[in-house]
């Protein structure tokens, strides 16, 4: 019998299997798919020469975060790769926004679009620079943050308190507006914004673009070498090192309580797999309170709220191997990882509202990566490794073009979604269908079949809109691992601090499960003691 018993081997559930197997702790890691990763995994299917991640791709919150920094998985043969220059968003007339880890390059960049934008720029990371070690320390631990956050509020104050914290909150479209005279650092942080699901006018959107755009001015958009699958391996090892195990090919379907207490789970086999402390569930928040744990063991206020869990966008992805560079109009944006593809703000919020209203988009915003820019081992010299994703709605009412695609996502449709996406690429790079060697299709259904957590192909477990996060993740009143039951704690995305390959959410479950359990042997020690006292005195 193990300690611990994890459902899922995504970067959570193994972050959170680690640090239970630094406190000494035996730990079972139990995985649905044939290999472990959730949604850090590559393989060769695109091409046998060319390295192809299935899901996530650049880590810019990996590099941020403490929680991977601590587990020094560098000594495990894990190593980053980073392209010459982050992130750039051309445009149709030739210009380029691009962001750089040396601040002089972007300033100049943004420069060229509006005199005085480069020095705009240069302020909002002054108030990174000020605001970012408690920005951090409050984002990747528990909820609440009661440390961390103090300290956080007492930089905030330094910064320009309630006026900076306005600004924080503010649409990105209007934080760009205020913040920038030209359209150049407007997309930078409305672009990066649209890393998650949040539309150009959203309340919080602004905030997030800009963490985003630091997170990139500051660590890059680093991949790990040789593929995203790397990172899984180099936590494996550490686990196995440690004497952890991770079965694959194992679907948990239940988790089994005894007098209200998680005490194991039970396989899709039949086979009951005990925990002697603790279950860990790197599961989506509706799988685990709406199939893993029986009704009866749940509270019905907890069920009602679960009714009203949003997903994040569903994600439409397109992986090709090329036969060269991409012949990009815009020179900058050869030398960069990720590629923002969309003409201006107004198109980014005429694609977030075509999602809103269950409208396929007819120019759909697409997040561009170039692989083998970022890490020349991932593809042959002279040839790139590339992907696409771009978003769609989860239930298709129409369609923005004239496919008339209905969100069945059959193979007739995925072509068609693919060519969308390939058109809007050789809008800015005229030549690039003719570079095309192969390419692979994942849609939704196809995302959602190579790891469950991926609901309809959302990637963020769940909106990252601010009526989701802190306490209302993912549902109100929570926003930490502990879940109704003694024993079991949510150690995936859906607990705070949500989406991101950084590990916050399973070290914020171990940490738990490890505070409960000495918790609960102190109460059983003094349960001992007062009966032994009481007997003495009969």
């Amino acid at each position: 019998m193990a300690d611990a018993v994890v459902i899922g081997a995504g970067p959570n559930g193994l972050v959170a299997a680690n640090l239970l197997a630094d406190a000494g702790w035996s730990v079972a890691v139990l995985e649905a798919q044939d290999e472990p990763g959730g949604a850090v995994r590559h393989d060769h299917g695109v091409d046998p020469d060319f390295a192809s991640d299935l899901f996530s791709a650049f880590y810019p919150l990996a590099a941020a975060s403490p929680v991977l920094a601590g587990l020094e998985l560098e000594r495990e043969g894990l190593s980053w790769s980073h392209a010459p220059k982050v992130l750039a968003h051309p445009l149709l007339d030739g210009r380029c926004a691009v962001l750089s880890r040396d601040l002089e390059e972007t300033a100049a960049s943004l420069e060229a679009f509006a005199p005085g934008d480069g020095a705009a720029w240069k302020e909002l990371r002054n108030v990174w620079e000020r605001l970012r070690p408690g920005i951090l320390d409050t984002l990747f631990t528990p909820f609440p943050p009661v440390r961390a956050g103090a300290r956080l509020a007492l930089r905030l104050r330094a910064a320009g308190g309630l006026r900076l914290a306005r600004t924080m909150l503010l649409p990105v479209r209007r934080m760009g507006e205020e913040e920038f005279g030209g359209e150049g650092g407007r997309l930078l942080l409305a672009g990066n914004a649209l890393h998650a699901d949040l539309a150009p006018e959203a309340a919080g959107s602004g905030g997030f673009g800009w963490l985003m755009s630091m997170l990139g001015q500051t660590y890059g958009f680093p991949v790990p070498t040789g593929g995203s699958g790397a990172l899984t391996a180099a936590l494996v090892r550490r686990l196995t090192r440690l004497g952890g195990t991770v079965r694959c090919g194992e679907r948990v379907t239940e988790v089994v309580v005894r007098d209200g207490r998680a005490v194991g789970v039970r396989t899709a086999g039949g086979e009951a797999v005990a925990a002697r402390k603790a279950v860990l569930a790197d599961v989506s928040a509706p799988a685990l309170y709406g199939s893993l744990v029986a009704e009866e063991h749940l509270p019905g206020r907890l069920l009602a709220d679960l009714k009203r869990f949003q997903w994040d966008f569903a994600t439409f992805k397109v992986d090709w191997a090329l036969n060269g560079p991409v012949p990009w109009t815009c020179p900058e944006a050869a030398q960069t990882g990720t590629v923002h593809l969309a003409e201006d703000v107004d198109a980014l919020t005429r694609f977030a509202a075509q999602i809103a209203t269950g409208h396929v988009p007819d120019e759909p915003f697409a997040l561009f990566g170039q692989m083998t820019t970022a890490d020349p081992s991932r593809s042959p010299r002279g040839t790139e490794s590339a992907w696409a994703y771009t978003h769609v709605p989860h239930r298709v009412r129409g369609d923005a073009g004239d496919d008339k695609l209905t969100g069945s996502w059959d193979t007739r449709e995925q072509e068609i979604m693919a060519d969308r996406v390939e058109t809007q690429v050789e809008r800015y790079a005229p030549g690039f269908r003719g570079l095309i060697r192969a390419r692979r299709i994942l849609a939704p259904p196809t995302l959602e079949s190579l790891n469950a957590n991926l609901h309809g192909g959302a990637i963020n477990g769940g909106t990252t809109a601010l009526h989701q996060q802190l306490v209302f993740r993912p549902v109100p009143g929570t926003g930490r691992p502990e879940t109704p039951l003694p024993g079991l704690y949510l150690a995936s995305a859906s607990a705070h601090p949500g989406g991101g390959v950084h590990g916050a959410p399973g070290a914020n479950a171990a940490r738990a499960a490890l505070h409960g359990h000495r918790t609960g042997a102190l109460a059983h020690l003094q349960d001992r003691l007062t009966h032994r006292d009481c007997k003495g005195q009969r």
